[in-house]
């Protein structure tokens, strides 16, 4: 399936599954940025991505990114909607410093990745009871 892909920079390379078992892309960054210690920032990706119907594209951390750099991604993770891909929706990448330091990123620096997941919408069908015995809250499985 090929996906339609906007770069802003186009020094900067597209992005690439990096091995042929990766099931996820390297995002890049577009722009050296500056995220101050205890802070959340955005980082400019270089592209605008028209995701496919019936796909939702999930951008993470690189696993190196919190160990390496001190950032991590301050929701876990960050979705992309089918209509997010108009000429100002350079996709941006969230991320939290934890550390007490600031932390620069560099230009062409590969901060996230990036995999399409084919998702499916449901119809809610409101009822008065949902018949299952109460398993006790986060983490419980039961016990």
């Amino acid at each position: 399936m090929k996906v339609q892909i906007k770069r802003i920079d186009k020094d900067l390379a597209l992005p690439k599954y990096e091995t042929a078992g990766a099931v996820a892309f390297d995002m890049i960054t577009r722009v050296e940025t500056v995220v101050e210690a205890g802070k959340v920032a955005l980082i400019p990706s270089n592209v605008i991505v028209k995701v496919p119907e019936g796909y939702m594209l999930c951008l993470a951390s690189r696993s190196s990114t919190p160990v390496k750099r001190g950032l991590s991604t301050p929701h876990g993770f960050g979705l992309i909607d089918t209509d997010y891909h108009g000429p100002q929706d350079e996709l941006r990448v969230q991320v939290y410093n934890f550390t007490d330091q600031n932390i620069t990123v560099k230009r062409g620096d590969r901060i996230a990745q990036a995999t399409f997941i084919k998702i499916e919408k449901f119809e809610f069908e409101e009822v008065e009871l949902i018949d299952a015995p109460t398993r006790g809250g986060f983490g419980t499985t039961g016990i």
